[in-house]
């Protein structure tokens, strides 16, 4: 398609120039009559004019040379006149051979995109069946759901036996003996260094308020009694 655009381009384009060509001639064929026209009516006016002298013989010769040139210009009317013809012949026909180009490219056009539209309808139904039937897109999802579903169970049974196992009961262990340690360690280097807390009365204090009220209504009612007996 492309190929034959091209061919018509290019004979196109060759036209054009056999049109240049001919129009060139044509115009100069005009310029031709247009300089004997002029020639033949300067010499019927030089012969008036030699006339009106009274030179009869002069007027004779400058009539015998317009004659001549009267001649020339008849052929070259008659070769204008065709080349006129056939100039117009040649606007004519690469007129038409342009509005032929402009309609072969736009039904080129419009069959390019049919064939496009054609390739993508195609690609999209080779993709259509390719990709299968919605029982088989909804099996490989719940297939990947249960995959997914199985990762995550397994690992909240490898977090529980993490828990429960030897191993951790064992780091605990570990953990809680090291926390008694650095408390000795704590309290004997608070002997050393005279910080340790004072050893506990026997008496022990009240640690919130009910337990310091309760500790006060003792005491009222047992001086109370003391008095009495």
């Amino acid at each position: 398609m492309d190929d034959a655009k091209r061919q018509m381009q290019e004979m196109h384009a060759r036209n054009r120039e056999r049109a240049v060509v001919a129009i060139t001639q044509k115009n100069n064929l005009q310029n031709q009559v247009d300089d004997l026209q002029k020639t033949v009516d300067n010499l019927q006016a030089k012969a008036e004019f030699a006339l009106k002298r009274g030179d009869r013989e002069l007027a004779l010769q400058l009539l015998k040379e317009k004659q001549s040139y009267e001649q020339s210009l008849v052929s070259a009317k008659e070769t204008l006149a065709q080349a006129i013809e056939t100039s117009e012949q040649v606007k004519v026909a690469i007129k038409r051979e342009e509005e032929q180009i402009r309609q072969k490219t736009a039904e080129a056009l419009a069959l390019k995109a049919k064939w496009k539209q054609a390739q993508i309808q195609s690609e999209m139904e080779k993709q259509l069946q390719g990709m299968g039937s919605w029982e088989d897109h909804n099996n490989v999802f719940n297939q990947a759901k249960s995959k997914i579903n199985n990762k995550l169970n397994e690992a909240k049974a490898m977090n529980e036996i993490g828990q429960t196992n030897v191993e951790s009961r064992l780091r605990q262990l570990e953990v809680t003996e090291a926390d008694v340690v650095a408390q000795s360690e704590l309290e004997a280097l608070e002997a050393k260094l005279g910080l340790a807390a004072p050893i506990a009365q026997t008496t022990t204090a009240p640690t919130n308020e009910i337990e310091a009220e309760l500790a006060r209504l003792e005491q009222k009612v047992g001086g109370s009694g003391g008095t009495g007996s």
